[in-house]
């Protein structure tokens, strides 16, 4: 009996693993087409916008969407097991935390794109700021959109009502992602302030620096041929300060054998 209990420990093991590798990847997949959007919105408004811009656009944001929704079920489920054990949740918190984040820079990204929507359109090109760049953005869309290339370029001349349609549309779309990360919170209850990044790839960059510049320091205090200014001058003064002592040691022996 207790050899059936193993084995069916060590298989939910093995289930849980495999649901936080899942949880790991969806998480990166979406890091990288939030990342791939975010590029394509610094790039509304400047010299590189255009109709096949905004429909890169769109294209990187369905597919985040979908993203999106299909990782925060998959997290959800898991998050709402009582069961799970502690050191699990905790990975399932971390992925939240990243989870969460990515949706506040895709819903900040997508508020963006709305609003210079407001001011600059792809049909009119004469008030379009001339950044300098040149290119670039096809790449990034095929990367995140997994294709090999994109090579299919819209007409230059928008179909007419298309400009208020895709709007409205978009609109939808940040109301729904409102209402999602609503949906979010209240059905887990992660604090954000409360969960601990872990391992070495989570270490603060800043962190690292520092225990790097110490080490330096460490290092250079203790090699013998290169010593700091300060502790220089320090010996400096003890010498002048032995020489003196020294001189006037001196001057009292002669004067007490020649008086």
């Amino acid at each position: 009996m207790p050899l059936v209990n193993n084995r069916v420990g060590s298989e939910c093991s093995v289930g849980t693993d495999k649901a936080v590798a899942d949880g790991s990847a969806l998480v990166d997949s979406l890091m990288k087409v939030v990342a791939s959007y975010r590029h394509l919105a610094s790039c509304v408004g400047g010299c590189t916008d255009s109709l096949q811009l905004r429909d890169e656009l769109r294209r990187t944001r369905e597919k985040a969407q979908k993203l999106a929704v299909t990782t925060c079920q998959h997290l959800t489920s898991h998050l709402r097991d009582k069961s799970m054990a502690q050191e699990r949740r905790k990975d399932f918190e971390l992925l939240w935390v990243a989870f969460s984040s990515c949706l506040e820079l895709l819903h900040a990204d997508m508020s963006k794109v709305f609003s210079m929507g407001d001011v600059f359109s792809p049909a009119n090109t004469d008030a379009l700021v001339k950044t300098g760049l040149l290119g670039g953005g096809s790449e990034v869309a095929a990367q995140a959109l997994s294709l090999p290339d994109l090579k299919e370029v819209p007409s230059s001349t928008p179909p007419a009502g298309l400009d208020d349609e895709e709007r409205s549309s978009m609109e939808q779309e940040i109301n729904q992602m409102d209402r999602m990360m609503e949906d979010m919170e209240m059905k887990v209850n992660v604090l954000r302030w409360m969960v601990e990044p872990r391992g070495p790839q989570h270490a603060d960059p800043l962190s690292s620096v520092d225990s790097v510049s110490l080490a330096l320091l460490s290092v250079d205090e203790e090699q013998p041929g290169h010593q700091p200014l300060c502790q220089r001058n320090q010996i400096f003064v003890f010498l002048l300060l032995l020489l003196v002592v020294l001189v006037a040691a001196t001057l009292s022996i002669c004067i007490v054998l020649f008086s």
